[in-house]
């Protein structure tokens, strides 16, 4: 699919939150409204595979991670396509002033990392996709630390969810959001930042099924889920992988030089 004038996206999305913030997604939607003219403003959009994305019926939504800003385009993405996606989020950001309430409000689902609550996140994210919705995760847990910004070695809750869910996953691939929104939290407006997202059609977990849930299952569904998102972000980037994903418990590996990719060219092509 190709990138769509940037007004008719605004005109869109904006249309979409204003219908939502007649229920009891107001406040969410309200907040949305007031950012997004400002994001058009500073970036150039490109996008392909909304077909992928169900219009109906609950999905996972699983992508890499390379900025804090991935959750604002996901959500224009999902938006334009007819489905408003609920994140899982690390628990600590419903601390922090304004964004717990844009959270909330919006429906997202805490994730208690390393704590008794952890239980909470699974049984409200499988309540979610129960209820018909489209719950986008982030395995890395985190934007990554990789020095080339490919996708770090991931957790492996996302499996654990899809496979005792069933819910089709749908890999997605997000890339230039790095360059809007740096590791520093400054926005960059100029020059206006190119942003590509891609899905690509539902990752084929069949050959799971009906095994228990072990770490190894749980292991192996989560490498199959992210090999896909990883060879989206490969097109995007025209760029090939490196043999091992990062660990950010290991030492990493050096930076190496590259040209740079047109993420909006990409995702259109």
């Amino acid at each position: 699919m190709g990138m769509p004038p940037e007004l008719t996206v605004w005109q869109r999305i904006v249309a979409t939150l204003r219908h939502r913030r007649r229920g009891s997604r107001f406040w969410f939607g309200l907040a949305i409204e007031v950012l997004w003219p400002f994001v058009l403003w500073g970036t150039r959009i490109g996008w392909r595979g909304g077909e992928h994305l169900p219009r109906t019926g609950g999905a996972l939504l699983v992508g890499n991670h390379v900025s804090f800003s991935d959750p604002l385009f996901d959500i224009a993405f999902g938006t334009v396509h007819g489905r408003m996606p609920r994140f899982m989020a690390k628990s600590e950001l419903w601390s922090v002033p304004v964004v717990k309430w844009v959270l909330g409000h919006g429906g997202h689902i805490p994730v208690y990392r390393a704590s008794k609550r952890a239980g909470e996140s699974f049984t409200a994210a499988l309540d979610a996709l129960a209820r018909g919705e489209i719950v986008a995760v982030y395995p890395e847990g985190t934007y990554t630390a990789d020095p080339e910004f490919w996708p770090m070695k991931p957790k492996n809750g996302v499996a654990r969810i899809a496979l005792k869910s069933g819910a089709p996953v749908i890999p997605m691939a997000n890339w230039g959001t790095q360059e809007f929104l740096p590791e520093d939290g400054k926005p960059q407006f100029f020059p206006r930042k190119r942003i590509g997202i891609v899905l690509g059609p539902p990752v084929d977990l069949s050959e799971f099924a009906g095994r228990p849930l072990t770490r190894t299952t749980l292991d192996a569904a989560t490498k199959k889920i992210m090999d896909e998102v990883t060879t989206l972000l490969e097109g995007m980037r025209d760029e090939t992988r490196p043999a091992v994903p990062y660990d950010p418990d290991l030492p990493g590996r050096p930076e190496a030089p590259g040209e740079p990719v047109d993420p909006v060219e990409r995702a259109a092509s």
